[in-house]
């Protein structure tokens, strides 16, 4: 007759060391990117006091912890909690569309400045504008392409190798200046943290 009882003391033994894992590699991981507690509490909602207690190893590691700070490093879930050959310094990005506009994630750091690729696909031209307005600060450089940007009252187009950077409290909207398609960099910052590069811009007409 076999004796279980030494197969799952084995078990709990080592999902035990997998845990007591987890807490220095969310650390490590965070440390590695240049992000503070408080703004990785920001980005996932996890309030600074459960993070520092993960990181710590007084808090259990669970799905509802683990998942939104695997979305925020931007990596899969069994890199928190198995062992990773090494840090990947490819950002691996996940593209996403919003408003018919394709948005591909260049950054991985939580908090601070994101950094963004925008792809307008080709189509019509005179689009009405819906300016939107939101906490932060806006740098863009053009790509390929010529993009209509409407802040304010000004309506502005910017063509290939054009930039140009503004508060987001001011409404603004992004669209196709012709039928072509367009291509810019994005980086967005929080109120206050700007990236210094002086924008250039050419009305349209």
């Amino acid at each position: 007759m076999s004796d279980d009882c030494g197969a799952v003391d084995d078990d709990a033994d080592d999902v035990g060391a997998v845990l007591a894992a987890v807490g220095p590699r969310l650390r490590a991981l965070r440390r590695s990117r240049g992000a503070t507690l408080a703004a990785l509490s920001e980005t996932t909602g996890i309030t600074v006091s459960t993070l520092s207690r993960l990181e710590s190893g007084q808090r259990r590691p669970g799905l509802e912890l683990l998942l939104p700070l695997a979305k925020a490093y931007q990596v899969p879930l069994d890199e928190l909690v198995g062992t990773p050959a090494g840090p990947d310094p490819r950002v691996l990005p996940r593209p996403f569309t919003r408003n018919g506009m394709t948005v591909v994630p260049l950054s991985r750091k939580p908090g601070g400045l994101q950094a963004y690729k925008h792809i307008l696909p080709a189509g019509p031209t005179g689009l009405e504008a819906d300016p939107r307005s939101h906490e932060g600060y806006h740098w863009l450089y053009v790509l390929d392409g010529r993009l209509r940007l409407v802040l304010g009252d000004r309506d502005l187009v910017l063509g290939s190798g054009e930039v140009a950077e503004f508060d987001t409290h001011l409404p603004h909207w992004f669209g196709n200046a012709d039928a072509r398609p367009v291509e810019f960099l994005s980086i967005l910052g929080p109120q206050g943290e700007r990236v210094h590069i002086t924008a250039r811009y050419r009305p349209v007409g």
